[in-house]
């Protein structure tokens, strides 16, 4: 079982070696700060631990995948600002990206995805 903390990392769809820049969140501050007050991501955040997320406040729509505890996708939807998502009893880890961005990365229910965080540890 992994230590999460919060800080950079790459995420990887599957078995695509492209590499996706990917920001952890993992304390209670950064999970709840979230992409709150920005204009746009590049990349993905990964909240750690999290089973649901809304979009109150947020600037632009955004793409959701809930994680399983082994880095699985159980479900990706698409979230408008302003939307209360609905928790998923099996989430452990909830990825968030600008909305659209996940279905170029080919990111969809049952995919898994990989992260590794440089210099400490590959999740798969």
């Amino acid at each position: 079982m992994a230590h999460w903390q919060d800080g950079p990392a790459v995420l990887r769809v599957g078995a695509d070696p492209t590499e996706i820049p990917l920001e952890v969140a993992a304390s209670y501050g950064a999970r709840t700060r979230g992409l709150l007050g920005r204009d746009g991501i590049d990349g993905a955040m990964l909240l750690t631990p999290a089973a649901s997320v809304h979009t109150f406040r947020m600037r632009f729509a955004i793409d959701v995948a809930y994680l399983d505890r082994e880095l699985g996708v159980l479900a990706v939807v698409t979230m408008t600002p302003g939307r209360l998502g609905l928790p998923r009893l099996r989430a452990r880890h909830v990825l968030e990206a600008a909305a659209g961005a996940m279905a170029g990365w080919g990111l969809h229910a049952g995919a898994t995805v990989t992260v590794d965080v440089p210099g400490r540890l590959t999740l798969r």
